[in-house]
């Protein structure tokens, strides 16, 4: 199935009946958007401890542990096809509850925010609120690790010269997820993202958990936020039991890889 949550697209498979062996040569083969299908992001639906078990790749065949707007959008396909209105998924992030919102709008619990050092993970200890990197950001892990710059215009930062040199920087040593950030109020962000082993993408849950997070702990808003990204807007509220986000999901198409593409992937 083709998926997006915002623009932030995905390959999902369905391996709940039959099993599938994901190679990260398969998943850069599929996520080529000229010679496969396109994605930032490959989710699998297998069977697990809670109602489905999900797993995640990046573009370049590397796994990831959280994504958020993927688990939006197969929470929406697992309670249409149930009827129910609450799910309980498994990730290598961890147990995630799903909710149906109304209107059309679906609601993942995207777990407690990492915020020690060793949890990021970072290379050393330091003060996670501020980082020893030109433009002062922070770090934060909701799974995946982030990196949060806090700018007067994000529309004016080079993303693809600021995005691959913070992705990299010595101080992450699984690579990072980069954001750059702009307060519009006490509870609106505008914010872009580069996503780790993908690159700019129009939208990411995780990030958006991990920038929501930032700004709160510097008191630059509350809690409950509005983030605007360029694929459209999610609701971020950093709650007692973790942090909540929601927005709109699409299905795009299912399909079927013919024999011919899938032998090219041997």
């Amino acid at each position: 199935m083709k998926m997006h949550g915002l623009g932030n697209d995905f390959v999902v498979f369905d391996a709940r009946a039959e099993a599938i062996d994901v190679t990260p040569a398969m998943a850069q083969a599929i996520g080529h958007r000229q010679f496969g299908v396109g994605f930032d992001q490959l989710a699998v639906i297998t069977q697990g401890a809670g109602d489905a078990h999900l797993t995640f790749y990046n573009s370049d065949g590397s796994l990831s542990a959280a994504c958020g707007n993927a688990t939006r959008c197969i929470a929406r396909y697992l309670m249409d096809e149930t009827g129910r209105d609450s799910l309980h998924l498994t990730t290598a992030r961890g147990d995630l509850a799903a909710k149906d919102a109304g209107g059309g709008l679906t609601s993942v619990n995207m777990g407690h925010p990492q915020l020690n050092w060793d949890e990021v993970p970072l290379a050393r200890e330091m003060d996670t609120l501020h980082l020893p990197i030109d433009g002062d950001p922070v770090a934060t892990g909701m799974g995946n690790p982030h990196c949060t710059f806090f700018v007067d215009d994000a529309e004016a930062v080079d993303l693809s010269d600021l995005g691959p040199r913070a992705e990299h920087d010595p101080l992450y040593p699984e690579r990072t997820n980069v954001q750059v950030a702009q307060i519009v109020g006490p509870d609106h962000i505008r914010m872009r993202v580069w996503e780790r082993g993908v690159g700019v993408t129009l939208a990411s849950g995780s990030s958006s958990c991990a920038t929501a997070v930032a700004a709160a702990r510097r008191g630059l808003t509350g809690r409950a936020v509005r983030i605007d990204l360029d694929g459209g807007t999610l609701h971020i509220d950093w709650r007692e039991d973790g942090v909540w986000m929601t927005g709109p999901t699409t299905h795009v198409f299912s399909g079927t890889f013919t024999p011919e593409f899938l032998e090219s992937l041997t």
